[in-house]
C-alpha cells in the first residue's frame, strides 16, 4: 500500500510565520505596543475597562509608554460609537474570566491575532499564484509588508487601527475567495460584508467608504445565478449601507464639533493666502481669524475652542459646507493633498512610545525590530503628491490593460476588486483632509497606508509572476 506523502499547503506557511512573529512581538517580554495619545479612554470606558492607577502621572500615562495592564470600571455604552466596541467587550469578558482584577492587553491582541491569522490564510489561499516561485514571492511579500512591527504593535493598544487593518485583509481575502472558488460559499460573502461593515463603522472618517464596498457588492451579486445568493448579496448591501449611514448619524455632536473646528481652522484656514475671505465665504465672523492655523487641542488659542459664540456658528455648518468650499477652490484642496502626501508614508506615529515603563526603555522609545518595510517607506519612499499620482496612474493603467484582455466575467470582477482597493485608498487619503484638516495626518492616513501597501504588494507579485513566466518560457 502506497504511503501518503505529507504536503504543507502554501496557504498555511504565511500564518505559521505570522504566528511566530506575533508571539515574539506581542506576547513575549518586553511587550511591544503603542502608547496612548488620549484616544483610549472613550473605547475603554465603553467596554468597562479603566486605567489601573488613578494617581498615575500625565507623563507616564500618555505618549511615552505603552501599557500592558489595565483595570476594570463601569460600562459607559453609548459614549463612543464604533463596531470596535464589540471586540473590546468580548476581550474584556474573556479578561474578567482570566483575572477579575487586572485586564491584560494581550487578551485583546490575542483576539486580534486570531482574526489576523485567518485573514492571512485567506489572502495566501485566494491570491495564490500558479507557479511555486511566484507563490513564494507572494508569501514573502505579504510577510515582509504586513508582519511589520508598525502594523503589529497596534494590536497591543486600544486604537481603532488594528480593526481597520485586519478588516481590510479579511474583506479582500473573502472577496477573492468568492471570485476564485469553484462554487463560492455564502460564508465568504457574509464575511466580505461583515469585514466591510467593520471598516466603515470602526472610525467615523471611514463611514463613507462603506458605499464603495456596497457598490462592489453589486458585482459579487452576479457571481452565482441562484436567487438565494442574490438575495443574500442584496441583504448584505442594504445592511452595509444602513450601517454606514447610522455610523455618521449616531456620532455625538461634540465629536462633530471637534472635527469641524479642525477642518476649518487647522485645514481651510491653515496657511491660507486669504483667511479673511475664507471666513466670509463660510459665514464666520472676521474676529475668528486669530484662531487660523490652530487645532482643537491647543491651549494657547486667543479664542477658546469651546467658546459659546464660536460653537453656535460651528453648529450652523457641516462637512457639506467644507466639501462645497473645496469644490469651488480645488487648488486649495490640492494644497491640502500635498500636505497629506508629506505624511503618507508613515504607517505609525513616531511620537508614541512602544514599550511598557517596566521594560526599562527610555521615555518614548520606539520598537524597530521587524520594521524593514515601514522604515523603507518612512525614510526612502517619495512622500510627494507627484509620486502618488504616478503610482496610481501606473497601477490603473495595468488594471485597464488586463481588464481589456480578459473575457471571463469572474476575472473581470477580480480585476475590479483591485480597482476597488485603489478607490478605498483614494477615499482614505481625501476624507481626513476634508474632515479633520491637517491634524495628526500620520495617524489619520493609516487606512491609506494599508491600501497603498496592498496595492504595492499586488504590483510586486504581479511583476514577479510575469517575469517568472517569461523566464520559464525560455
Amino acid at each position: 500500500m502506497r504511503k501518503k506523502r505529507f504536503s504543507l499547503k502554501s496557504e498555511w506557511v504565511l500564518p505559521a510565520i505570522a504566528l511566530v512573529v506575533l508571539i515574539v512581538t506581542l506576547f513575549a517580554q518586553p511587550l511591544v505596543g503603542v502608547a496612548d495619545n488620549g484616544d483610549f479612554l472613550r473605547l475603554m470606558s465603553a467596554a468597562g475597562i479603566d486605567y489601573p492607577n488613578p494617581d498615575e502621572s500625565y507623563k507616564d500615562r500618555y505618549f511615552g509608554y505603552a501599557h500592558s495592564e489595565y483595570g476594570y470600571g463601569p460600562f459607559q455604552l453609548g459614549r463612543y460609537v464604533s463596531l470596535q466596541v464589540l471586540l473590546v467587550l468580548l476581550a474584556g469578558g474573556i479578561g474578567r474570566l482570566i483575572n477579575p482584577h487586572v485586564f491584560d492587553i494581550r487578551v485583546l491582541s490575542g483576539l486580534y491575532s486570531v482574526l489576523f491569522l485567518a485573514a492571512l490564510y485567506l489572502a495566501a489561499k485566494y491570491f495564490k499564484q500558479r507557479s511555486v516561485p511566484a507563490n513564494t514571492v507572494l508569501v514573502a511579500v505579504l510577510a515582509f509588508v504586513f508582519l511589520d512591527v508598525a502594523y503589529i504593535a497596534y494590536f497591543n493598544s486600544f486604537f481603532g487601527e488594528p480593526v481597520t487593518f485586519i478588516s481590510m485583509l479579511l474583506a479582500f481575502g473573502a472577496a477573492a475567495g468568492v471570485l476564485r472558488a469553484k462554487k463560492p460559499s455564502g460564508w465568504l460573502l457574509a464575511l466580505f460584508f461583515t469585514a466591510a461593515a467593520f471598516i466603515a463603522c470602526t472610525k467615523l472618517q471611514n463611514a463613507p467608504i462603506g458605499l464603495l464596498f456596497a457598490l462592489f457588492g453589486l458585482r459579487l451579486r452576479v457571481v452565482r445565478p441562484d436567487n438565494k445568493w442574490r438575495k443574500g448579496a442584496l441583504a448584505g448591501i442594504c445592511a452595509l449601507l444602513l450601517a454606514s449611514v447610522a455610523m455618521y448619524a449616531a456620532a455625538p455632536q461634540g465629536f462633530k464639533h471637534v472635527n469641524l473646528y479642525q477642518t476649518i481652522f487647522f485645514g481651510i484656514l491653515k496657511n491660507s493666502p486669504h483667511p479673511a475671505e475664507d471666513l466670509k465665504e463660510l459665514g464666520l465672523p472676521q474676529k475668528f481669524i486669530v484662531n487660523a492655523g490652530t487645532n482643537y487641542f491647543q491651549k494657547d488659542t486667543v479664542i477658546k475652542q469651546d467658546d459659546p459664540e464660536l460653537s453656535s456658528y460651528l453648529d450652523k455648518l457641516s462637512h457639506k459646507d467644507v466639501v462645497l468650499y473645496y469644490l469651488k477652490h480645488p487648488s486649495r484642496f490640492v494644497d491640502k493633498m500635498r500636505a497629506g502626501a508629506a505624511s503618507s508614508m508613515s504607517i505609525r506615529p513616531y511620537y508614541l512610545g512602544s514599550y511598557d515603563k517596566s521594560a526599562g526603555k527610555p521615555y518614548g522609545a520606539i520598537a524597530y525590530k521587524l520594521s524593514g518595510w515601514s522604515e523603507l517607506k518612512h525614510k526612502h519612499m517619495p512622500d510627494s503628491l507627484a509620486f502618488l499620482a504616478w503610482f496610481y496612474a501606473v497601477y490603473y493603467a495595468v488594471l485597464l490593460v488586463e481588464y481589456v484582455r480578459s473575457n471571463l466575467l469572474k476575472t473581470k470582477i477580480f480585476i475590479e476588486l483591485f480597482a476597488l482597493l485603489g478607490l478605498v485608498g483614494l477615499a482614505a487619503f481625501s476624507i481626513p483632509l476634508a474632515g479633520d484638516g491637517e491634524a495628526d495626518l500620520g495617524k489619520h492616513l493609516f487606512l491609506f497606508n494599508v491600501c497603498f501597501d496592498m496595492m504595492a504588494s499586488a504590483a510586486v507579485v504581479y511583476a514577479a509572476s510575469k517575469l517568472i513566466k517569461l523566464v520559464y518560457k525560455r
